[in-house]
């Protein structure tokens, strides 16, 4: 049976603006079903486009991730014209369910490799664009996979850089509030850590020049 038919049977995992995960069987292998959903206030044709060519670029950056050293789920099969992406499930539990629960030297250790993970992706050119602890899940080896690359996109440049890791330091603020800027902290080190002091001084600098932006729009609505 194709997995296109599978949807309408498997379990809804998430429902978002952009997509809605299913979890599903696929040739006795447990498998996450990434359906992309039509927009109706785009136009049909601008709709089609957006949806296929994401559909065929988040694997490419799944791919480029994996091999930049940073855990993603295997790609089985990308259907463009449904735009469905079948993948693997990963069995574990997100980072968001774990950091505020777990002990402060795991919390430390989870939050340095988070920031090599990410270092890594940048020194690749590669930016994830949705970095919150709802998209990296750890699984019984102890390892960090990123998931959900769907806003992602190839980019060297510091802005991106920074805007991707000042998303990551909102996430935070908000969801791990008690411990956010110990997380932070230890994040920056991990990325450091991989990036060089000079080179990861030069985001940081980006993040707080994108952060005084944003202080100087709101300043501008009040």
């Amino acid at each position: 049976m194709d997995t296109i038919d599978k949807v309408d049977t498997a379990k809804l995992l998430k429902k978002g603006a952009e997509a809605s995960l299913f979890l599903t069987d696929w040739h006795e292998r447990k498998v996450v079903v990434k359906v992309r959903i039509p927009k109706k206030y785009r136009p049909p044709e601008l709709d089609i486009l957006i949806r296929s060519y994401r559909t065929v670029h988040e694997p490419q950056l799944m791919h480029e991730a994996k091999a930049a050293g940073v855990p993603t789920p295997l790609i089985y099969m990308v259907n463009v014209p449904e735009s469905l992406i079948t993948m693997e499930y990963i069995e574990g539990l997100q980072i968001k369910q774990l950091l505020n629960t777990v002990s402060k030297a795991k919390r430390h250790d989870l939050c340095v490799k988070i920031g090599e993970s990410i270092a890594h992706l940048h020194t690749h050119g590669l930016i994830h664009g949705d970095l919150t602890t709802s998209n990296m899940i750890l699984n019984p080896e102890g390892k960090i996979f990123f998931v959900d690359f769907g806003l992602g996109e190839k980019n060297i440049e510091i802005e991106a850089k920074g805007v991707d890791l000042h998303l990551l330091k909102r996430a935070l603020q908000s969801t791990h509030y008690q411990f956010w800027e110990e997380c932070l902290k230890n994040v920056l080190r991990g990325y450091t850590s991989v990036l060089g002091i000079e080179a990861a001084e030069k985001v940081y600098e980006k993040i707080r020049e994108i952060e005084k932006r944003g202080r100087y729009v709101e300043e501008r609505r009040q």
